[in-house]
């Protein structure tokens, strides 16, 4: 079985404290890792394509939006957990960029659209497609089943942890054993 960096963390750590769960503490650590990874990539791949993470979660915003990818600041702000000055500095970088436009509505010149542009859907577009080639390469050391059986499994985490954040994990039946029974 291979080795990881987890595996010598576990073992340092189940010598030291003998009530520590070393499976929990390796999915944890891993989770941890994978994370970390993740957003390395991803800020990687920004710095590449010349996009700030703010700028690109106004593209995707967006973009999630649906043809023809267009927002009133405010539901824009909303969106982005933003105050509506927040979003308006924001928002000037990115026009001058060429990637969003904001226009005036015909008749009432208070109320304002932003717009992606064609530039902006292109670099969200490449954006993106980076970023699906890193996760793709990190997976490809998985089998398509193994893949499906991770996602549920995190699917269940990420459920619990949604149903109230706050709260410690349901205990499961069956019986526990302590470390020092197991001596």
């Amino acid at each position: 079985m291979m080795e990881d960096s987890v595996d010598r963390h576990v073992a340092v750590w189940t010598r030291e404290l003998d009530w520590l769960d070393p499976v929990k503490e390796a999915i944890v650590a891993r989770l941890a890792i994978l994370s970390r990874h993740a957003a390395q990539t991803r800020r990687d791949t920004l710095d590449l394509d010349g996009l700030r993470r703010w700028q690109f979660k106004v593209l995707m915003t967006l973009r999630r939006t649906g043809p023809p990818y267009e927002s009133s600041p405010s539901q824009l702000a909303d969106l982005l957990g933003l105050t509506r000055g927040a979003l308006s500095a924001r928002l000037g970088p990115i026009e001058e960029a060429g990637l969003i436009t904001r226009t005036h509505e015909t008749g009432d010149r208070r109320r304002v659209r932003v717009r992606l542009t064609a530039a902006g859907h292109a670099a969200f577009e490449a954006h993106a497609a980076k970023e699906e080639e890193a996760e793709v390469a990190l997976l490809g050391a998985l089998t398509e089943e193994e893949r499906r059986t991770l996602a549920d499994l995190l699917r269940t985490l990420v459920v619990a942890a949604e149903a109230d954040p706050g709260a410690p994990a349901p205990a499961r039946p069956g019986p526990r054993r302590s470390r020092s029974a197991e001596r």
